[in-house]
């Protein structure tokens, strides 16, 4: 879990100036829904994104 904050940080906090609070949990509520959770590869699913895990195994089920 530390490692996923230290990202969030280091990609988009850091770079960003919020003017309200509610701006910043925007923001942030928009990287992990958009980015973070369907495109950042994750090494439980061999290293692929959620979406090219789901993508590969609705390619097995057609095959």
């Amino acid at each position: 879990m530390e490692s996923f904050f230290a990202t969030l940080k280091q990609e988009l906090v850091y770079h960003r100036q919020y003017q309200t609070r509610q701006e910043a949990k925007q923001d942030i509520f928009e990287y992990i829904q958009v980015w973070y959770n369907r495109k950042r590869r994750h090494s439980v699913l061999g290293y692929l994104s959620p979406e090219q895990f789901e993508n590969k195994g609705q390619f097995q089920m057609a095959a």
